[in-house]
């Protein structure tokens, strides 16, 4: 009898059978161009927050770039002269804010025209070419907003109160506002029209005073160079007046003052010949760095 071997099935493989030689460069290739994707895939995914970081940066550098070039841009539009009439008392602070404006604006220039505020409004209402009208009080703004020359509301800007200017080392011994009506003494005020004057009064009616000056100055610079020059013993001027003399005169303080304090209203004209330069002078003094400045001037916050 014949014994027949009985062949056990082979366990199956999990690996495909070997491919024919010509199949397998292909394989190869297909092979490789998938694990290239997949690799691809991978990077992609690994990289994606750092991927959207750059993108953000590169949009944040791009808007600030834009942003700078924006501002670059909106210096570069604003040229040529903003002419500023303004009181008297605001020569020294507006002076530096002027020159302030015109380094950050290459191609402007700011031309100003200081004096009583009275007589500014009345050329304003003349048909003067002027932009911005900085006045020592609301009444000669009125004159400039009646007359409808004014673009928009008129906004405060500071405040000023009144001082006793003397002579050096105070002479005479003025120590009161009833002391300028002493017999003998020479004293100078600011016309009454003018908003110096018209504070200056208001103090002496509220302390019951009667006063009459040796003269009546139509600004507040010319009541103190009355001083500056020994033409008088006293004048009645403001206090940022007194800190811009330094040390050619000295001040007194009343508290009368405290019940004559003007305010400043700053506006821009209605036929301003340079509307766009003079709202961004505007825009300077009443800023936080203009109101420092007008601050260390002597002015009060408004």
């Amino acid at each position: 009898m014949t014994t027949r071997s009985v062949s056990r099935p082979r366990p199956s493989r999990t690996c495909p059978s070997r491919p024919r030689p010509g199949a397998r460069r292909t394989i190869r290739l297909v092979g490789g161009l998938a694990l290239a994707a997949v690799a691809l895939t991978a990077c992609s995914s690994g990289d994606s927050g750092d991927s959207g970081d750059s993108g953000d940066s590169a949009t944040a550098s791009g808007s600030a770039t834009a942003s700078g070039s924006g501002s670059g841009s909106s210096a570069e539009k604003l040229s040529g002269t903003v002419t500023v009439f303004a009181a008297a008392s605001l020569k020294e602070s507006f002076t530096s804010l002027g020159k302030t404006f015109e380094k950050e604006h290459p191609g402007t220039k700011v031309s100003f025209n200081f004096g009583g505020s009275d007589s500014l409004a009345a050329s304003i209402t003349s048909g003067a070419p002027a932009d911005v009208f900085a006045a020592a009080s609301p009444k000669t703004m009125k004159t400039v907003t009646d007359a409808k020359a004014a673009k928009g509301d008129p906004a405060t800007f500071v405040r000023n109160q009144l001082e006793i200017a003397t002579l050096p080392g105070n002479p005479k011994k003025i120590a009161t506002l009833k002391d300028l009506t002493r017999s003998g003494l020479k004293v100078a005020l600011c016309a009454k029209e003018v908003p110096c004057g018209s504070a200056a009064q208001t103090a002496l009616d509220g302390a019951g005073l009667k006063l009459t000056p040796v003269s009546y100055e139509q600004d507040v610079k010319g009541a103190l160079t009355k001083v500056e020059l020994k033409e008088v013993d006293a004048s009645v001027v403001y206090r940022t007046d007194v800190k811009a003399a330094g040390g050619k005169v000295e001040g007194v303080e009343f508290p009368e003052s405290k019940k004559a304090i003007n305010d400043y209203p700053i506006a821009l004209l209605k036929n301003a010949p340079n509307a766009e330069a003079a709202t961004a002078f505007i825009d300077l003094v009443t800023s936080a760095r203009g109101q420092k400045a007008l601050g260390q001037a002597g002015f009060l916050k408004p």
